[in-house]
This record gives structure tokens, sequence and C-alpha cells, in this order.
């Protein structure tokens, strides 16, 4: 069973968000500042980074490092414990080069079947 408390939920929901898996995967080649993570991922909006950011810091898997600088500057970057994700994003990574077409097939079947009142 899934229970609340259940680890293999946690690693769901860790990893579950939209973003994680991908803010992840671009601090596995090192510490980046929320500029460039936005720059490199595409798509994201610096409020969702942030959150993201933050939720992976929290759940240790993402160390935040501030420079008393001026302007100031803040980079994150992967704990050890993060970096355990990656060869499994990496995987599903793979599963989606392998498999996307057919997930996307299996959609389009759905989608027609829905038009034509059939499903």
């Amino acid at each position: 069973m899934f229970l609340a408390d259940c680890r293999a939920r946690l690693a769901f929901d860790l990893i579950g968000n939209t973003w994680s898996a991908v803010v992840v995967w671009a601090l596995r080649v090192g510490p980046r500042r929320p500029g460039d993570l936005r720059e490199h991922i595409g798509g994201i909006s610096a409020k969702v980074l942030t959150e993201t950011l933050r939720r992976l810091e929290y759940n240790g898997l993402v160390s935040r490092r501030a420079y008393a600088e001026a302007p100031p500057r803040v980079e994150y970057e992967l704990t050890d414990l993060g970096r355990t994700l990656v060869p499994l994003i990496e995987a599903f990574g793979e599963w989606a080069f392998d498999h996307g077409d057919e997930v996307l097939d299996a959609q389009d079947q759905a989608e027609s079947l829905e038009r034509s009142g059939s499903g």
C-alpha cells in the first residue's frame, strides 16, 4: 500500500512535481545561479523556479549558497542526496526517449475516440 507515510510515496511526491526533476537534472553539472538555471531550462518562471528550489532545499536535495557581494549572488547545487537522483532521472529520460512516441500515439488515439464519441 502507498500510505501517506510510505517511503515510496515520499519519493514519488519529491519527483512528481513538474519542475523538480528538471531542476535536479539542470544542477547535475554543478552549481548554478537562478538566472542561469532559468535560461538553461527554458519555460519556467522566476516564481516557479524559486518555489521549486525552496522545495528541493527543504527536502535536502539542493543547497543554497549566498555570497556577500554587491549585487548579491546566490548559487544552488545538488547535495549528496540530490545527486543520488540523477541516475534515476536519467533512466526516466531514456524511457521517455524510447517510448515517448508510443505514449503520444496512445494520447492521439484516446483523443480521436473522444472526438468521435466512442470513448
